[in-house]
């Protein structure tokens, strides 16, 4: 199967400015795709041109099988985008912003997903009158009022609360599993890990990494924490070595050691504690981050 994203030697260039340069991606069909990397880092540059809002400077790309250039027009119909700031008219209402962007699509008002975004009771509601959370889910809703094959997102859950991220993160998972490719450019780490099948680091216009979360954040130097804490204490003034063990801390009655190997350091660990005939009451171990290995690869 051909992928729904493909990048081949891609740069863009802005004067002197080489904002990406020579990136090979290719995102497949039915797949959650995390695009990250600090500001600067080419993202913003990518989507665009992905979108068919910029032209590349050289390369191939190709989305759902068209060029983003020279296929505009067929492809704006595949797509759908979610920026990170909205741009509709303050007066707008949803209601009229549904019917709007169905009748550009040419399909029928999809108030379906006024509802199934939970703005069916503000549907009349002037845009500037939205929270900000009713509005990037205004925006999300217009973005799949077609059925687009690819879905571009830029900070979709910027701003939300708690439950609107979690219920947004279910439904983006309902689309990638109806076979809609996701796009995603985001900041947040730890949304990116959760959600993304697949996850590429841009820093400086290059590709840094690519693949799995967990393929990623286990090519690091990052070491496992070891949190523990005890019924007596005793490993707060145990200053015993462990095997593996690179340093140690102590935070809110946990001792946390940082760990090279958790095969040697955690048995080493359970030995200790019944020398000293202490009991356990919690141990957990928590591999590196992705935000983690984000910080090691671009710092």
């Amino acid at each position: 199967m051909k992928p729904m994203i493909e990048v081949e030697g891609f740069c863009k260039v802005y004067g002197d400015i080489t904002a990406v340069n020579g990136m090979n991606l290719a995102v497949r069909q039915g797949e959650i795709f995390g695009l990250l990397g600090p500001n600067g880092a080419g993202k913003t540059s990518t989507l665009e041109c992905l979108e068919g809002l910029r032209a590349p400077s050289e390369g191939f790309l190709r989305v759902a099988g068209l060029d983003p250039v020279r296929e505009r027009k067929k492809l704006r119909h595949l797509i759908g985008v979610q920026l990170q700031s909205a741009g509709m008219p303050e007066n707008m209402t949803p209601m009229e912003a549904m019917r709007f962007f169905c009748a550009y699509h040419g399909v029928p008002p999809r108030d379906d997903l006024l509802e199934r975004f939970d703005l069916t009771a503000k549907q009349k509601t002037p845009f500037h009158d939205l929270s900000t959370g009713q509005q990037r889910r205004l925006g999300l809703a217009l973005a799949l009022a077609h059925k687009p094959q690819v879905l571009f997102l830029d900070e979709p859950t910027a701003g939300l609360d708690v439950g609107s991220r979690a219920e947004l993160h279910g439904m983006l998972r309902e689309f990638r599993d109806d076979g809609t490719t996701v796009l995603l450019a985001t900041h947040d780490m730890a949304e990116a890990e959760a959600l993304s099948d697949r996850v590429a680091i841009l820093l400086n216009g290059c590709l840094a990494a690519t693949g799995t979360p967990l393929e990623i954040t286990a090519a690091g130097a990052g070491l496992t924490r070891v949190s523990v804490q005890t019924k007596a204490a005793v490993l707060q003034d145990d200053h015993h070595a462990l095997p593996a063990v690179v340093r140690r801390m102590i935070k809110d009655n946990y001792v946390i050691y940082f760990s090279r190997d958790i095969g040697q350091t955690v048995p080493a660990l359970i030995d200790h504690l019944q020398s000293r005939d202490d009991e356990l009451i919690d141990l957990r171990v928590e591999r590196p981050s992705l935000e983690d290995r984000f910080l090691e690869i671009t710092q």
